[in-house]
């Protein structure tokens, strides 16, 4: 009898090991997160400007002022700086937070999915527990809310 209970002890072991595995597995799989993602900087310091009001109005509590990210790429042992910018950060009444970005007339923003993507993936990337960014154009009196995932019917699916 003692035989059996050992066995039976190592099977429940061996079995909750695989599905351990295979649940890591699976998550790792299919929401993969970058080796490394840095918290969301938050700039107490914030300028007025009508962005911030119209924010406001539209009920989200902008909790961060203008943030820079500095960036650094090596190419064939070469060193580039680069940096990104985002404007605000903001929360909504369900504690989410998204990154905003304010419309500038010298660099339009191209409503199309490539012109969404060159201007606003890297954000995405960089924070992706971030509810989104908000677009605000405070000429127009407008704030778009742009939400990232991805295709799942075009994965894969490469046409020449």
């Amino acid at each position: 009898m003692e035989g059996r209970a050992d066995l039976l002890v190592m099977v429940l072991i061996g079995v909750l090991l695989i599905v351990w595995i295979a649940y890591g597995l699976r998550s790792w799989l299919f929401n993969p997160l970058p080796a490394r993602v840095p918290e969301m900087p938050i700039n107490e310091q914030i300028h007025d400007h009508p962005a911030v009001d119209l924010l406001e109005e539209a009920g989200y509590e902008v909790i961060g002022g203008k943030i820079k990210i500095p960036l650094l790429f090596e190419a064939d042992g070469e060193e580039y700086h680069s940096r990104l910018f985002i404007d605000y950060v903001v929360r909504d009444d369900d504690e989410v937070l998204y990154l905003v970005k304010v419309a500038r007339r010298r660099l339009p923003l191209e409503w199309t999915g490539s012109g969404l993507r060159d201007r606003l993936l890297p954000y995405f990337l960089l924070y992706p527990g971030s509810g989104g960014v908000l677009f605000v154009d405070a000429d127009e009196g407008e704030i778009r809310r742009i939400h990232f995932d991805w295709d799942e019917e075009d994965w894969n699916g490469y046409d020449d």
